[in-house]
C-alpha cells in the first residue's frame, strides 16, 4: 500500500497441524503456520524475512520472537516482532508485545504491555530470558515516554 514493498514470506515451510502438539522450542526459517499447540518458544532470526501465522485455533504457550507475526489465535507469552505484528479480531496475547509496526483489529486482546520501538532487542532479551509476566522481565525495559500538555 502507498508504494511500500511487501516482502513478507508467503510460503509455508513449517506447519503445525490442527491435531498436532509440539512440546519444546520451535526454531524455523521462512514461513511457519500454527493450527495446533506449541508448548515452547517460537523463534526465527530477527534480521530474516521469516513470518509466523497463528490461526484462530492455534495456541503458543511460550514466547514468540519472529520478524513478522500474524496472530488470530492465542499466545501465552511475550511477542517480539522486529518488523510487524498483525492482530486479527480473535487474537489474544497474555504477555507483552514488542513491535516496530502494529496492525490491530477490533476485538483483539492484549493482556500486557505494548512496547513500540525500532530496536526490539530489549523485547528479545526479555523473551530469551525466561517466562513472560515475571517482574524481572519488564523491569529491564525503559520507561515509556508520555507526552503531556505542560511545558
Amino acid at each position: 500500500m502507498f508504494g511500500r514493498k511487501n516482502k513478507r514470506h508467503t510460503t509455508i515451510d513449517t506447519l503445525v497441524g490442527p491435531n498436532s502438539r509440539v512440546q519444546g522450542d520451535l526454531q524455523f526459517e521462512g514461513g511457519c503456520h500454527v493450527d495446533g499447540i506449541v508448548q515452547g518458544n517460537v523463534s526465527a532470526e530477527p534480521q530474516s524475512e521469516s513470518a509466523v501465522s497463528i490461526s484462530e485455533n492455534g495456541t503458543i504457550e511460550g514466547n514468540v520472537s519472529v520478524p513478522h507475526v500474524v496472530l488470530k489465535g492465542t499466545v501465552r507469552g511475550d511477542v517480539t516482532a522486529s518488523e510487524r505484528v498483525e492482530l486479527g479480531p480473535t487474537a489474544r496475547v497474555i504477555g507483552n508485545v514488542y513491535y516496530n509496526l502494529i496492525e490491530m483489529a477490533i476485538g483483539a486482546e492484549i493482556n500486557g504491555k505494548l512496547v513500540h520501538g525500532t530496536d526490539t532487542r530489549a523485547g528479545q532479551a526479555a523473551a530469551d530470558g525466561g517466562e513472560s509476566g515475571n517482574a524481572g522481565d519488564t523491569a529491564k525495559m525503559p520507561a515509556p515516554k508520555i507526552a503531556t500538555g505542560a511545558k
